[in-house]
Parts: structure tokens; C-alpha cells; sequence
């Protein structure tokens, strides 16, 4: 078994078809018939079956396929860092971001990141920790700005910044009862819409745990994938949401909205940066991550 009979296993496996896999690979179907059946005859399993409108993974080819993609990511990573000397940063990285964070924090990451390194090609990607953190693992990502902890004993998180979490409201209505509610007291009698990101999102996640916590047990979610969905609507009247402080300070000052204070265990959310802990670092993800040091400082915050 060797690398090159892996790839024409994993084209045909992903386009269904031996001729859909001969275009991609710029060769003949014979030739790919032949190294999945010089595949199949070393491993002695029947990797796919035939049918009409092309061939589909046998059980063994289910079990192949994760090996597969794993090999051909490690010489993709092989590749790279061998090319990646350091000094002078170039091609494609993709990172992903929270929502919030690409609108508050990656601004000024981005801007000086493009000066470091302007032969770099960067693609952000916006999603929920969940899902950043699946990308991360999968080798979608080279790395993601995240809501931590995250303790994935395959990954390194790297503190950036911590966020100050509120409760916001719409400008005319004052904090709810239950935010105010001492410890031990009877349930609220009220009930709660939640204007929230997507499932898998860490601010979404405290917010539940947060209203849990209250007795509220009426409660109904309003779901978007955008903050300005989110701040809309609770400006709205239309429900509330957590959000960090320093992003919906705009709107707060500008009276769209207004903030309040929630509980300490709720209060505080540390912004990591995760990468996978066995890949090498390549020189462009370096100096992103130094560029995202400085510019989420306190030092720098304060300047800002």
C-alpha cells in the first residue's frame, strides 16, 4: 500500500464514479481501475461495488477511508513545512473566528498581520466554538478563535483576551427579576425568548446555564448567524440576549440597547486561539498569533 494507490482510492471514493475520478487525477480509467484493484488485492477486501451509475464504498472501504484522508493530509502537511523556511510567509492559511470576535477583535489583527505578511492569502471563517473547534481537529482550519476552556488533549489553546459578558435588553426594559434574584429564591414566574447564535456557540451555552440557574423554565430561542441579527432584534424588543460587553458598546451608546451586569460565574469569557497540537506551525499562523497578541493586549486596548 503506498500513497499514490491511496489517492486514485480516495477520488474515486469522493466523486463516485472511476471516470469522474480519471478527470480529476488528469488520467485514464484503466489506470485507475487498476491501482484500486492492485489496492484491493494487497489488503484483500473489496474496497468498492459496481453499480450503474458509478461505484460506492464496500464496508472495508468505509473503514480505509479515514486512514486515507489522514495520510493525504500528513504529506500535505509534510510539504508545507518543508517549504516554510520563515522568511518570507506566503500562501493560503484559513483561520476562523467567532462572530463576535471578527466584528470587535480582528480588525486590527488583520490589519497588521497584512502588513507582516503581504504574500499571505487569508481566509477567516466565522462559526460557532463547536464548530471552529471540529474544523480545527479535522485540519479544515490552521487555527480558530474560540470561547475557552478548551481542553481537547489534541489541540493548544492559547489565551488572547477575556471578555466581559451582560445581559442586554432592549433600551426601555430594565434588567429582568431574576438577574437580581438571591440565591435560593423561588423560581421566577416569568419566561425568556433568547436571541442566540447558532447550537454550539459558548456565549449561547452560558446564557442557558445562566437561566437555568434562575428557575426559568419558559424558554424560547431565536436563533441568527450574524450579531447584527442579534443586536437588531434585542433592540427590537423581541427578546434578550449575552453578549460581550465591548461588543455591543456602540449600540449601547448610541441608545439602541442597554446592558446589565450578570452574576460572576457568568461574567467572564477568555477568547482562545486553538491549533492542532501535532502539526507544525507554520510561519504564516506564527506571526498571526503575534499580531493577535499585541493587538488584544490590555496595553493596546487602552491605547485604542
Amino acid at each position: 500500500m503506498n500513497s499514490s494507490d491511496l489517492a486514485f482510492f480516495l477520488a474515486a471514493a469522493r466523486h463516485g464514479s472511476i471516470g469522474r475520478a480519471a478527470a480529476a487525477l488528469n488520467t485514464v480509467q484503466s489506470n485507475v481501475t487498476a491501482r484500486i484493484r492492485a489496492l484491493e488485492a494487497e489488503i484483500g477486501e473489496a474496497l468498492f461495488t459496481r453499480h450503474s451509475r458509478g461505484v460506492r464504498l464496500t464496508a472495508a472501504g468505509e473503514r480505509l477511508m479515514p486512514y486515507a484522508l489522514r495520510v493525504g493530509q500528513l504529506l500535505a502537511e509534510a510539504r508545507e513545512a518543508v517549504r516554510d523556511d520563515g522568511a518570507d510567509p506566503s500562501g493560503a492559511l484559513r483561520i476562523g473566528s467567532l462572530e463576535t470576535t471578527a466584528a470587535l477583535r480582528l480588525p486590527s489583527v488583520l490589519a497588521a498581520f497584512a502588513r507582516a505578511c503581504p504574500r499571505v492569502d487569508l481566509h477567516v471563517e466565522t462559526g460557532t466554538s463547536e464548530a471552529l473547534i471540529g474544523k480545527v481537529l479535522d485540519g479544515d482550519l490552521a487555527a480558530a478563535f474560540v470561547v475557552g476552556p478548551v481542553t481537547h488533549a489534541a489541540l493548544v489553546a492559547e489565551p488572547m483576551v477575556e471578555e466581559e459578558l451582560v445581559l442586554v435588553t432592549a433600551p426601555w426594559l430594565g434588567p429582568p427579576r431574576w438577574l437580581s434574584a438571591s440565591p435560593g429564591a423561588a423560581p421566577a414566574a416569568e419566561q425568556a425568548k433568547l436571541i442566540v447564535f447558532r447550537a454550539g456557540c459558548s456565549y449561547r451555552r452560558r446564557f442557558e446555564a445562566l437561566i437555568a440557574t434562575a428557575g426559568i423554565v419558559e424558554v424560547r430561542h431565536l436563533e441568527f448567524g450574524t450579531l447584527d441579527g442579534i443586536i437588531g432584534c434585542v433592540a427590537a424588543g423581541v427578546g434578550i440576549s449575552l453578549l460581550p460587553r465591548a461588543v455591543v458598546e456602540s449600540a449601547r451608546a448610541a441608545g439602541r440597547i442597554a446592558t446589565h451586569p450578570v452574576p460572576s460565574g457568568s461574567a467572564r469569557a477568555i477568547t482562545v486561539l486553538v491549533r492542532r497540537r501535532d502539526v507544525h506551525v507554520p510561519a504564516a499562523l506564527a506571526r498571526l498569533a503575534d499580531c493577535a497578541r499585541s493587538a488584544m493586549s490590555p496595553a493596546s486596548r487602552d491605547a485604542a
